[in-house]
């Protein structure tokens, strides 16, 4: 962590953190927002394959979510990260990735994070991108659903990044 982040504290979402994580992906203005229903179920089956980061009051003020393929058990893919405008440009979402990656591999063989991101979202290209490059590793792209998948109106397509295999 760096001294900016130093007042933060990482760790695992707890069912009472889902209201807040919610707000913060609300907030974000650039998150497809999910209801409130499944953050506080996402809070609840996914706490440990993500991350929350909490303010001195314990309050979270980022988080990111995700889960383990079943399909391949040595992939995490990335669902959402998110960080409270207050906090933003402290390098806290990278500290969360790195954070929440550095635990999994400790736990188990981790080879490769997945995530999707729209194009022109260039705040999580850079993100990833940065992860790749701390970790020594490449970033594969292709189309993982294109635009005429979704169902609820216009809808940009969503890019697979693959990042791996993972140096931790």
């Amino acid at each position: 962590m760096t001294a900016a982040q130093a007042d933060l504290c990482i760790d695992r979402p707890s069912v009472a953190d889902g209201a807040a994580l919610w707000r913060i992906a609300k907030e974000s203005g650039t998150l497809d927002l999910n209801s409130s229903y499944s953050y506080l179920l996402w809070c609840r089956d996914f706490a440990a394959t993500s991350a929350v980061a909490r303010a001195e009051d314990g309050e979270p003020v980022g988080f990111v979510t995700g889960y383990v393929r079943p399909e391949d058990p040595h992939t995490l893919l990335v669902w959402q990260v998110a960080v409270d405008s207050a906090y933003r440009g402290r390098g806290l979402a990278a500290a969360l990735l790195d954070g929440l990656t550095a635990r999994l591999a400790a736990e188990r063989p981790l080879t490769a994070v997945e995530t999707t991101i729209t194009p022109g979202n260039t705040a999580s290209e850079r993100l990833f991108a940065s992860y790749a490059e701390r970790h020594g590793a490449a970033v594969d792209r292709e189309v993982l659903f294109d635009a005429g998948l979704f169902p609820d109106g216009p809808h940009d397509p969503e890019v697979l990044y693959r990042i791996g295999p993972l140096v931790l």
